[in-house]
């Protein structure tokens, strides 16, 4: 399970993707690492190996999954320890099958656990005892570590696809002792049907306020700097540089840029002066040294939350460019500011979030509360 676990290295200028997860090796004493899996089936634990590299490792004992009573331990800059009644559910074959799994994961494939439940569905299609057969087969393919998540279901873990695989008269794992009845038989088989039923439910339902997801593509809001409206500006209208003078509290600025650092500045006069500035480039550098109106940093959201209102409720045909984008999620270019901009998927994007907000409010004004 790769979870939140999202890490990559770089290779002759690409980016693949990888993971991690804890193990042991064993150099003298036990060290506890983070072992990196990666989508091109490299392995790093302390040096990049191939699969095959790795699993050499593990026959060695260098990648260890035994853990000998009284052994010193460590985890680098953390602690150190002795084991004292070690016990651990890994062995060699289990580890290079989570990982194989792993691989999988990253590349988009298929894992054990998906192919276990494509065999599951080809037999329920067709219940002949070769279809069931290979779904056993797939089944016992999967790490046993991983079969009890099989289902994702932690009340009955995987018993109702042990059932199902071994069939009237066969065992299961749980209870190799007992044979599988015509009557716990038939329970699985109404776990799977109902489990279908769910399925195909889930994959039509729409959430109560309509999809999470957009349909239209994102739009990238490249740095721009005209210095005049333009009578066709497509989406370059939708930049705070944009000239579109807006009125807030009795003055007008030239863009929203300049309103924005006019009002974050403590100094009056100095306020002035940057409202007046010949460019956005102008504004912003008057505005860059000077003291900060104070609170500033809490506010600035809701100052421009409350510029970006006024440019599209003050300017028709920007507003239209606005609702042009339908739901499309808005990136924010703005080389200066990873707090404004998008800073290449690493900053916060609160101009395109913002963006997003007021053409919301565009599409469907909230009313007035009656007197």
């Amino acid at each position: 399970m790769i979870g939140n676990r999202i890490t990559f290295r770089m290779a002759d200028g690409v980016r693949v993707p990888g993971t991690w997860r804890h193990a042991f090796i064993r150099n003298f004493d036990y060290h506890l690492i983070d072992l990196f899996i990666y989508a091109d089936g490299l392995i790093d634990c302390w040096g990049l190996v191939t699969l095959e590299e790795f699993e050499e490792k593990l026959r060695s004992g260098w990648v260890a999954t035994e853990l000998p009573e009284g052994a010193q331990a460590s985890a680098f800059e953390l602690a150190r320890w002795k084991f004292a009644e070690p016990r651990t559910w890994l062995t060699p074959e289990i580890l290079v099958a989570e990982i194989r799994d792993t691989i999988d994961q990253l590349n988009g494939r298929p894992d054990s656990t998906e192919r276990c439940l494509t065999a599951v569905d080809a037999f329920l299609a067709d219940r002949t005892e070769e279809k069931r057969a290979a779904a056993r087969e797939a089944y016992l393919a999967v790490p046993v570590t991983q079969r009890h998540y099989a289902l994702g279901d932690m009340d009955r873990k995987d018993w109702p696809l042990q059932v199902l695989v071994a069939g009237p008269g066969g065992t299961t794992d749980r209870r190799p002792d007992e044979e599988v009845t015509r009557e716990a038989y038939d329970e699985a088989l109404s776990y799977f049907e109902e489990r279908a039923e769910w399925t195909a439910k889930a994959r039509t339902r729409v959430p109560a306020d309509g999809p999470a997801t957009p349909v239209a593509p994102a739009i990238h809001l490249y740095e721009s700097h005209p210095l005049k409206p333009s009578d066709d500006p497509g989406t370059k209208a939708l930049r705070n540089e944009y000239p579109a003078p807006i009125e807030v509290d009795g003055t007008t600025y030239p863009t929203v840029a300049h309103a924005y650092w006019a009002l974050s500045v403590a100094d009056p006069a100095l306020r002035e002066a940057v409202a007046a500035a010949d460019s956005t480039f102008s504004a912003r550098n008057l505005a860059a040294g000077a003291a900060r109106s104070e609170g500033w940093e809490r506010s600035r959201t809701a100052v421009m939350a409350r510029l970006l209102r006024a440019k599209f409720t003050q300017h028709p045909a920007p507003a239209r460019v606005l609702l042009g984008t339908g739901d499309a999620t808005i990136v924010y270019g703005d080389s200066d500011s990873a707090f404004w901009g998008d800073d290449r998927g690493r900053g916060r994007n609160w101009t395109g979030r913002l963006l997003e907000l007021v053409r919301s409010e565009l599409a469907c004004p909230i009313p007035s509360r009656p007197s």
